[in-house]
C-alpha cells in the first residue's frame, strides 16, 4: 500500500434503520418510521493516522465504527478498508459467552484471519495486559464488564491488525487500565497502525489524535485538526446546555429507568442562591424521575467535572461519597454538598451519569455549565488565578522541620 493510498475511504456512507412495531408474532410491521443514523458521510484516513470521533449521544459514532469493523452493512455508499481491522466496540462484542477467555482470544484471532502460531506468539502479552490470568479458563459470561473490556482491548491491541477501531473504552476500567489503554493506542499509532477512537474524554482525544471528525445527527459537521474540531464541538455543547432544559434533552443515552430532570449548582443552601465561588460551600441540587411508580433500587449518581477544554478534573460520585441509595422514591430531589470548592475561577462542564442496579440509566453529556467566581480559599484576603495556580487548590500547611 503506497503512502498516497488511504487506509480508510468513506464515500456517501448512509445507514438507515426502520422503527415500528409488529401486529403480531412474525406479522407485518405498523407505524414504520425511518431513522437515518448516518447520512452521506465522506472522508479519508491516511495509514498510521490517529483520528478522534466526537459527537453527542445518538450522533452515529458507534454505527460508523460498526460499519468500518464490518459488523453491519451500510444502506448506501461505501467504506473501503485496506487492512485487517481490530475492533473494541460494545463491551464483549465478538466474544462467545459460553467460551472461556482463552478460547475467545483464539476465536478473535481466527476472525481476523490469523494463524494459531501468530496468536501463540502474542498470547502471553495479551493475558498480561488484560490482568485476567486467574479467570482465563472461565466462561466469559461469568466475567464482570470490566474484565470483559480488559480482555477485549488486550486482544484488539495485540493481535496483528493494520487498523484499530475503539469505541469509548475509557468509560470502563480504573485509572491504571485507562492509562495503559492510552499508552497502547499511542504505541499503535506510533508503529504505523491506523487508529479511530471514539470517546467523551476530550483530553484523551487531544493527546492521542492529530485529527478529529465531528458527527452531528448522522452527518459530518466538521473535520480537521483535533484541537480545532474539539473546541468547536465543546462550544456547541455549551450553547445547547444553556438553550435546552435538562428534562427535554434528546442527546442522552441509557435505559431510562431514571432520568435527570434538573441540575443546579449554587454557592449556598437556597435554590438560585449565590454563584459558586472558590473556597465557598457548593450545593448541587439534582432533580430526577423514574419511568415507573415503583421505588428505585441500587442507584448510583456521578457528576463528572471538566474544564472548558474537556480535561476531566474530578467527580461528585455517590460511591466515592459513601452514599448508599439502596432505595429511592420514584421521583424527587437529591442534594450534594462540597464544604470548600477547590476549583479556581472559570467555566466548567458537568456530565451527568446515573446507574440503577448496575445498568446505565441516564448519560447526559454537558448536562450543566458552571461558572465559578473568585473567592478567598485560604482566608488570606487574596484570590488565586487559574493562569498562575492551575485548575484547583489544595488545603495546606508549611513549617520548618524540627521547630
Amino acid at each position: 500500500m503506497s503512502a498516497a493510498t488511504p487506509a480508510i475511504r468513506v464515500e456517501g456512507l448512509s445507514k438507515r434503520f426502520r422503527l415500528g412495531s409488529r401486529t403480531g408474532l412474525g406479522g407485518p410491521r405498523r407505524g414504520d418510521e425511518e431513522l437515518w443514523a448516518l447520512r452521506d458521510l465522506c472522508f479519508e484516513v491516511a495509514p498510521g493516522e490517529a483520528v478522534g470521533i466526537v459527537g453527542r449521544n445518538g450522533a452515529g459514532k458507534s454505527t460508523l465504527l460498526k460499519i468500518l469493523a464490518r459488523i453491519t452493512a451500510p444502506s448506501a455508499g461505501r467504506a473501503e478498508i485496506r487492512g485487517r481491522v481490530g475492533s473494541l466496540l460494545e463491551v464483549g462484542t465478538g466474544f462467545h459467552p459460553e467460551l472461556s477467555g482463552r478460547e475467545n482470544v483464539y476465536l478473535n484471532g481466527a476472525i481476523l484471519g490469523m494463524k494459531a502460531a501468530e496468536i501463540d506468539a502474542r498470547f502471553d502479552a495479551i493475558v498480561a495486559f488484560s490482568g485476567v490470568e486467574r479467570f482465563l479458563d472461565t466462561p466469559v459470561k461469568r466475567y464482570s464488564s470490566g474484565m470483559r473490556v480488559r480482555l477485549a482491548f488486550a486482544v484488539a491491541a495485540h493481535l496483528e491488525s493494520e487498523i484499530l477501531v475503539v469505541d469509548e473504552v475509557l468509560a470502563v476500567g480504573d485509572a491504571e487500565f485507562q492509562r495503559r489503554c492510552l499508552g497502547s493506542m499511542n504505541d499503535a499509532a506510533g508503529s504505523g497502525r491506523t487508529v479511530l477512537f471514539v470517546s467523551h474524554q476530550m483530553s484523551a482525544l487531544r493527546s492521542l489524535c492529530s485529527r478529529a471528525l465531528w458527527l452531528d445527527g448522522g452527518r459530518l459537521r466538521a473535520a480537521g485538526g483535533a484541537d480545532e474540531v474539539i473546541d468547536a464541538y465543546l462550544e456547541d455543547g455549551r450553547e445547547s446546555a444553556r438553550a435546552v432544559p435538562l428534562a427535554e434533552r434528546r442527546d442522552r443515552s441509557g435505559s431510562g429507568e431514571l432520568r435527570f430532570t434538573r441540575l443546579e449548582a449554587c454557592g449556598g443552601g437556597s435554590p438560585g442562591g449565590a454563584a459558586p465561588a472558590t473556597g465557598r460551600r457548593l450545593v448541587v441540587r439534582i432533580g430526577y424521575a423514574s419511568a415507573g411508580r415503583e421505588p428505585l433500587k441500587g442507584v448510583r449518581l456521578a457528576l463528572l467535572w471538566s474544564d472548558a477544554r474537556g480535561q476531566r478534573l474530578t467527580s461528585l460520585d455517590t460511591r466515592l461519597g459513601n452514599a448508599d441509595f439502596e432505595e429511592l422514591p420514584p421521583e424527587g430531589e437529591i442534594r450534594c454538598e462540597v464544604p470548600e470548592l477547590p476549583l479556581l475561577p472559570g467555566r466548567y462542564r458537568v456530565d451527568a451519569w446515573a446507574w440503577v442496579a448496575g445498568r446505565v440509566a441516564d448519560d447526559v453529556p454537558h448536562a450543566l455549565e458552571v461558572e465559578v467566581a473568585p473567592g478567598d480559599f485560604f482566608g488570606t484576603g487574596r484570590t488565586s488565578s487559574r493562569e498562575k495556580h492551575g485548575p484547583f487548590l489544595l488545603r495546606q500547611s508549611w513549617r520548618i522541620e524540627g521547630e
